[in-house]
């Protein structure tokens, strides 16, 4: 299977995104395809074998839209189609009220004055077929394929208010001599035009901040970029021109344009943009540098080895573009209703003309065409097709700008209803690595005999030995050069010099040498429970320190804010239950598995899954990556395995761990959101539509103007993005 992400012009409504939907999912070869109005986007899996990617392009041409392969170089052409989209709807918006202002005026209050139905005519005859073409060509293109949409209401509406009143205009007499008033409804017609094109253009500008995230994405990458020639000469050059392996000069300030390594110079890198963490970090030759991070004080040559798609910055944003386009589950039930909407919507406005027609009496063939015409203009397939995917949108979007990459839709509902969290101990609420706690010497003890011991953890391989080495660095302890040096396996490292033995290990070296343990030295240590260090010189310990793997900053805070929230948090970790028993300890866990196999880690999940918890997994590493794939929703760190990131729903650009409780409330808070929408747009049709068709007729004498009914429906859809635009602000 191969996957592409597209960006869609020619869109107008959620029945367009319906319509191309359909159309490709018959489709052989297709695997999965699914396609947003809300920011324009259609992803799709498929098998080059049985379909080409020119197939889909003309599928999808053929529907009468176009789309735009998405790719590092792809930006320019997406922003210059969604300019010139904007553009025209802005000033088909602008030309159509400067037309529908004098028709309203004509039509409303100089109703009887003759000439001013023909001017109406000439008037609102631009309105509909120049400002308000797009509506007519689009239903039009749809209806040889057979399907409607918002396009379809709208054409339909005032196409039949306009034809009926230049009928009434040209031949006034056929009515009259029916006993029926021949009324005109240029200026419904026009003005309708006028308020959804108005919603379109509002809509359009609320839209369009739901997509920042991706445009400040982009813009962390720079333009152009300083080419290091055979000379040792400088040439800028554009980012687009730069292949693998050319080297790059970067200047103290600059945006680092690939990823790559320093091969001459160093300096502190920013990379909260790629990692989350705050501090920057140092760089020299060998160090990897990543695309969008940036350069402060030095300035360094680089070398180019990964450009254009395949920089750790472009990969984030195909991430957040795929999540942005993914559907959440309960969009699929929104969409079969809004595919069989515009067709409802239709036959209830062709039994509302009929119904009054049959069975009204005084001007009842008005009223029946005020409620076909109100009817097929109040209706909004879109607020209901919107209420989703811009919650969606917006929230993935918001979500990458403070540390979370979110694969799919799905995850954000399957956060919201998270009521257990499971934490991999190591790499995950520790930082993975061994540090020293608590060091004692003896008083007494020599600078030289300090020097030996430094000098033997220099020649260790044991992984501990890193932590006591950077002991003896952290307090300036130099080395010296010693007569023979000796790995005692499984136990630690022998030395001589001078005809003195030094030994460095753990307790079964204590243990092997006939030596009782320094009670003295022993209780000089807080806690008993770390892995200890034994320093000896011959029989006599003169020194102990304690190694831990040290829990991450904020961590206690953000298992006690996960708590607070209602979630019980688990830790599971393949070490054993004295280590794991003191790190629960210390951040606040009391569900604890110790000694816990890749797939006893995944049957703790099931066992809780058959409970029917809801269940969220935090990891890092290869081991984690079976966990990861039974949980509910889960969590990788971006410096963890990849074979965990890729399995995991959601990738935490930081290492700090209050990003969780964090992106649990935010899942909430959007999901709220999405029900809201959901409501509001329903509530609205359902409401409106009755009272459009004229139920309140009879009862109040309420008829609803086919104006007001125009102005309601392109409300609609603008109310339910800026409920969607608040998730910007949590």
């Amino acid at each position: 299977m191969e996957e592409l992400n597209f960006h869609v012009t020619g869109m107008t409504c959620v029945a367009c995104a319906n319509s191309i939907e359909s159309f490709l999912k018959h489709e052989t070869g297709v695997h999965k395809i699914e396609v947003s109005y809300a920011n324009l986007s259609l992803y799709i899996e498929y098998d080059p074998s049985v379909i080409s990617k020119e197939n889909i392009l003309e599928t999808v041409s053929d529907l009468g839209y176009s789309l735009i392969e998405q790719d590092a170089d792809s930006e320019e052409k997406v922003n210059i189609s969604e300019t010139a989209r904007y553009d025209s709807i802005r000033r088909n918006t602008i030309g159509a009220f400067i037309f529908a202002i004098p028709l309203f005026i004509l039509g409303m209050f100089l109703m009887h004055w003759k000439p001013g139905g023909w001017i109406s005519w000439g008037l609102s005859t631009p309105l509909l077929f120049v400002f308000g073409r797009s509506f007519f060509i689009n239903s039009w293109k749809l209806a040889w394929k057979r399907r409607t949409s918002m396009d379809t209401l709208v054409a339909l509406s005032t196409g039949t208010a306009y034809l009926y009143s230049v009928f009434n205009l040209l031949y006034p007499s056929f009515f009259f001599n029916r006993g029926i008033e021949p009324h005109l409804y240029f200026e419904a017609a026009g003005v309708i035009i006028a308020f959804i094109l108005l919603g379109k253009w509002l809509e359009e500008r609320a839209k369009s901040s739901t997509s920042t995230a991706i445009k400040q994405l982009i813009n962390l990458q720079p333009q152009s970029v300083y080419v290091v020639d055979e000379l040792d000469a400088h040439v800028e050059v554009q980012l687009s021109t730069v292949e693998k392996g050319m080297k790059l000069l970067v200047r103290p300030g600059d945006k680092i344009p690939v990823d790559g390594s320093i091969i001459k110079g160093d300096s502190y890198v920013d990379e909260a943009s790629i990692t989350g963490e705050p501090v920057a970090v140092f760089k020299s030759v060998n160090d990897k540098v990543y695309t969008g991070t940036i350069n402060q004080n030095g300035s360094f040559v680089m070398i180019a080895e990964k450009v254009g798609s395949e920089t750790v910055l472009s990969q984030i944003i195909k991430m957040v573009r795929q999540a942005q386009g993914s559907k959440a589950p309960v969009q699929y039930l929104v969409d079969k209703i809004a595919a069989i909407f515009v067709p409802s919507i239709m036959i209830v406005a062709s039994l509302s003309a009929v119904i009054w027609w049959v069975f009204g009496a005084e001007n009842s063939f008005a009223f029946g065409l005020n409620a076909f015409v109100t009817v097929l203009v109040i209706a909004c397939p879109c607020a209901l097709g919107l209420a989703t995917p811009t919650a969606i949108v917006t929230s993935v979007g918001t979500a990458a700008q403070i540390g979370l990459l979110i694969k799919n839709a799905e995850a954000i509902e399957e956060l919201a209803k998270t009521t257990d969290v499971i934490l991999d101990k190591t790499g995950t609420i520790t930082e993975g690595k061994p540090t020293f706690e608590e060091v004692y010497f003896e008083n007494s003890i020599e600078l030289k005999h300090l020097e030996v011991f430094h000098e033997m953890e220099v020649r260790s391989s044991h992984p501990l030995s890193v932590a006591v080495v950077s002991y003896f660095e952290t307090n300036e302890i130099g080395r010296t050069s010693i007569d023979t040096f000796e790995h005692i396996t499984a136990r630690g490292v022998s030395s001589n010099l001078n005809g003195t033995e030094y030994f460095i290990g753990s307790h079964k070296l204590v243990a092997d040498l006939g030596i009782t343990e320094g009670s003295e030295i022993k209780s000089k240590l807080s806690d008993d429970s770390n892995t200890l260090i034994y320093f000896i010189i011959g029989k006599r310990i003169v020194g102990v320190m304690t190694i831990v793997d040290a829990i991450k900053q904020h961590t206690t805070e953000s298992i006690t804010a996960l708590k607070n929230d209602g979630m019980t948090v688990h830790m599971l970790t393949g070490d054993h239950l004295k280590s794991a028993n003191r790190v629960g300890q210390k951040v606040g866990i009391a569900h604890i598995e110790a000694n816990c196999s890749p797939e006893d880690k995944r049957n703790y999940i099931l066992q809780l899954q058959q409970e029917g918890r809801v269940v969220a997994m935090l990891g890092d590493g290869i081991n984690d990556s079976a966990a990861l794939a039974q949980a509910n929703v889960s969590f990788a760190m971006s410096k963890g395995s990849d074979i965990a990131i890729d399995v995991a729903t959601i990738t935490l650009r930081s290492s700090d761990l209050s990003v969780v409780p964090m992106s649990i409330r935010f899942a909430k808070k959007t999901v709220r959101i999405i029900h809201q929408n959901l409501f509001w747009a329903f509530a609205y049709n359902v409401l409106s539509i009755p009272i459009a068709a004229g139920v309140l007729i009879p009862f109040t004498g309420f008829m609803l103007n086919p104006m007001i009914a125009g102005a309601a429906m392109a409300m609609s859809s603008v109310s339910v993005v800026l409920n969607s635009l608040r998730l910007k602000k949590v």
